[in-house]
């Protein structure tokens, strides 16, 4: 995406999209974008790095903004690469800010001070979980019954060894939304479905969900796409109409919980 009008910005909050509708789905894309603001740099990343998944989830926002507009769902998205902040990771992980990333050095954090980690934390992390938080504790008291879906994407080969699953559904500590949209994968599409894969909660990759979700009995599902399936818009837009049927039949399934 094209951010660079925020580049100097003090605070880099979510940017949302569809905020006015009436679905029960809020998908979430934390590692859409690849952009850099300037008070940071680049990292010491090369063009091609900084193009890479490392960077960012490639085809996972085109696909989430897809599933949004056909499941009538509202949107939120991190502004910003995953390598200055990984808003799926807690600020004490050191994932949030990784001096290396599968096999990349990431020069710019290698040696971050206590200090600079702080101000990321608080220009990119708070305002996004702040804002995401906000949204769903609105949509609750509107009675709308959200269901929490964050979307990412995976290569295809990882440390050298492919991946033959094709859509992975994760859970937190709720496993119903999950398995329910993981039978719905199956009988309706031919993709290759697996629970729990590429990744699992033990992996730490749940803290969103577990953040946001679970302490309020929210529905929730992290959802793992192979990115060379989603490679082009076109395939992006060919997924979403793919995998917005499957959403819809598992939210469908679920008995709404009243309002907190």
């Amino acid at each position: 995406m094209n951010a660079g009008a925020q580049s100097d910005a003090a605070v880099f909050p979510p940017v949302i999209e569809n905020a006015a509708a009436g679905g029960r789905a809020v998908i979430v894309c934390e590692h859409a974008s690849n952009h850099f603001p300037a008070r940071w740099g680049d990292l010491g990343l090369t063009p091609d790095q900084a193009r890479a998944h490392i960077a960012w989830d490639p085809g996972a926002l085109g696909l989430a903004r897809g599933l949004a507009r056909r499941l009538d769902g509202v949107l939120v998205h991190a502004p910003v690469s995953r390598l200055v902040y990984d808003c799926n990771r807690a600020p004490d992980m050191a994932g949030a800010m990784p001096a290396r990333s599968e096999l990349h050095d990431i020069p710019g954090n290698a040696a971050i001070t206590p200090e600079e980690r702080a101000a990321r934390t608080a220009a990119v992390y708070v305002p996004f979980h702040d804002g995401l938080h906000a949204l769903l504790m609105d949509r609750i008291a509107r009675g709308l019954h959200p269901a929490l879906i964050t979307i990412h994407s995976f290569t295809p080969v990882y440390f050298g060894t492919p991946r033959a699953v094709e859509f992975g559904v994760i859970h937190d500590a709720d496993e119903t939304l999950p398995r329910a949209i993981l039978a719905e994968a199956l009988a309706r599409t031919p993709l290759r479905a697996e629970l729990n894969e590429p990744y699992s909660a033990r992996d730490d990759v749940t803290h969103t969900l577990r953040l946001q979700a679970t302490p309020y009995g929210l529905p929730n599902a992290m959802l793992e796409i192979r990115n060379d399936l989603i490679a082009t818009p076109q395939a992006e837009s060919a997924m979403a109409a793919t995998l917005a049927p499957v959403l819809a039949a598992a939210m469908a399934a679920l008995t709404p919980e009243p309002a907190q």
